[in-house]
């Protein structure tokens, strides 16, 4: 016991110091940036100096020192009866105050992880002004970004079934903190490069935590509280990049969206004690002292024996054929959301732009649909959670398709003369189907592949993008409209296959969704 102490504090003091490594290491990037307030904050050209390169090899060091704290060896063995008996207290336990500050933390996690890929079609103006490149250079840089959410959910997810969420959750949190840097690069491969970096600590995120949140809130509350805190990350992330944005911008240029990543992610690392750790994980790896520490601060005593009523745990059940569908279905779904969120909504201010209208008018255009769109949250909390999940997710969906045919209408009529109304319908149906489309997933799928599961959901969703980028990459991105219409047909297809393959999961145990 002694021993297994002193290993506790030690991984402490390793994470903190590489926290403060990392900080530091941000930190040394900041006179280059101060230095050109004459030029409007540009970089373009100006050779990286020595405490830049300094400040590189702290964020790696602070980085690697934090994984060691963060990800210590789990013990292998497993426990099933501990697990059902843990399972089954905490579907059936009262909502706490505890449960509402993780869900509140959670969040503000989400929101901060929404924004910077939703900052990336509001930097690339500038980018473009700056660097003096075209349209078709520049989008190597949401093409970096994107990839790197890809792989990061992938990565993240995986990290999160073998060593814990809320690891996972606070060690992107710490990339994320070191990736702010992106701003300081004075060379636009430089940017391409740290935005792949910013992508991948940033892509894990959003499915842990919907993994973590779904494994905390009891049966009864689980539904509404998954959609409205993704709806409100959601939302809340793309509002905060528009609005920061049109104030931001025009005093400290685009710059200043990529520095944001310091604040932002410190926050999360500075709340990280109050996250705790799923307590059906440390079930699963045998930790049941930190299980039932971790369940005492949700008001729940474990007792001796597990109740009659424990559901049954048979994975053989829950991984073969009967989720291939809902699984083909989500893929489809997370796809095209990507291509709507990333492809669309990315390409929208540099059509406005191209209108005639500045940077700073048509991120305002964009963040008044996204307020328009905020209710949505509420409307989607209640029918996801009181209605039916499987119906839900379809109506999201069909609204986002509306929507699109909105725009698309407009722009064939020559440019958008009236873009906020389908804009927001776009935004209320992307919002809705993002803040349904993962907690469904995190509810399909069983606790011992939910990670990466919801991790190849969320990481669909990004690729959905990356195709979009690519076609940017290529040069080859067809008009606004055509691309519009072309997105909305697999657009319709997913919401039509989510309706015959998916699974009603309201009012069921998280375990037992297989009907």
């Amino acid at each position: 016991m002694p021993s297994l102490v002193l290993e506790r504090r030690r991984n402490t003091l390793a994470f903190w110091c590489g926290c403060l490594l990392v900080v530091a290491g941000v930190l040394l990037h900041l006179p280059m940036f101060v230095m050109a307030r004459g030029a409007h904050y540009r970089l373009a050209g100006m050779p990286m100096d020595r405490s830049m390169a300094a400040g590189m090899g702290a964020i790696v060091t602070g980085v690697l020192l934090a994984c060691y704290g963060l990800l210590p060896r789990l013990p292998a063995r497993r426990s099933p009866d501990a697990l059902r008996q843990v399972i089954t207290h905490i579907e059936n336990a009262p909502l706490t105050a505890a449960h509402w500050r993780v869900a509140a933390l959670l969040a503000l996690a989400l929101v901060i992880d929404v924004m910077k890929p939703a900052s990336l079609g509001f930097v690339t103006p500038g980018m473009r002004s700056e660097y003096g490149i075209d349209a078709r250079t520049v989008a190597w840089l949401p093409f970096a970004a994107l990839a790197g959410t890809v792989a990061g959910s992938f990565l993240w997810g995986t990290l999160a079934d073998l060593y814990g969420r809320r690891a996972s959750i606070v060690l992107s949190s710490v990339m994320f903190v070191g990736t702010s840097i992106c701003g300081a690069m004075p060379g636009f491969w430089w940017n391409v490069l740290m935005c792949f970096m910013m992508g991948a600590a940033a892509g894990g995120m959003l499915p842990v935590a919907y993994a973590l949140l779904a494994e905390i809130m009891p049966r009864r509350h689980r539904g509404w509280s998954l959609v409205l805190v993704g709806g409100v990350g959601a939302v809340g992330g793309f509002f905060a990049a528009s609005a920061l944005s049109a104030v931001l911008q025009p005093l400290f240029g685009w710059r200043i969206m990529w520095f944001l990543n310091l604040p932002t992610g410190l926050i999360l690392v500075l709340l990280s004690p109050l996250l705790p750790e799923s307590a059906r994980f440390l079930a699963l790896v045998g930790r049941m002292d930190v299980a039932q520490a971790t369940l005492a601060r949700f008001g729940v005593v474990l007792t001796q024996a597990a109740p009659a009523t424990a559901p049954k745990l048979t994975p053989q059940l829950r991984t073969r054929g009967s989720l291939v569908g809902i699984t083909a279905a989500l893929t489809l779904s997370g796809l095209v959301w990507g291509l709507v969120n990333f492809g669309v909504l990315l390409w929208l201010p540099a059509t406005l732009v191209a209108e005639g209208r500045s940077v700073s008018v048509a991120s305002g255009l964009i963040a008044r649909s996204t307020l328009i769109a905020l209710p949505t949250v509420v409307l989607c909390t209640w029918m996801f959670s009181a209605w039916s999940s499987k119906r839900s997710l379809v109506a999201m969906t069909a609204v986002m398709v509306a929507g699109l045919a909105g725009l698309a209408s407009q722009q064939g009529a020559g440019g958008l003369p009236h873009p906020v109304i389908p804009l927001a319908l776009i935004v209320i149906g992307s919002c809705g189907v993002i803040s349904m489309l993962l907690p469904y997933a995190a509810e399909n799928f069983p606790l011992w592949i939910r990670g990466r599961a919801t991790g190849w959901v969320a990481a669909c969703s990004k690729l959905g993008g990356l195709i979009a980028q690519t076609l940017s990459v290529l040069g080859a991105v067809p008009s606004l409209r055509v691309s519009i219409l072309t997105i909305a047909v697999p657009a319709l297809a997913s919401g039509l296959m989510i309706g015959w393959f998916g699974h009603e999961t309201r009012g069921r145990d998280l375990e037992d969704n297989r009907a």
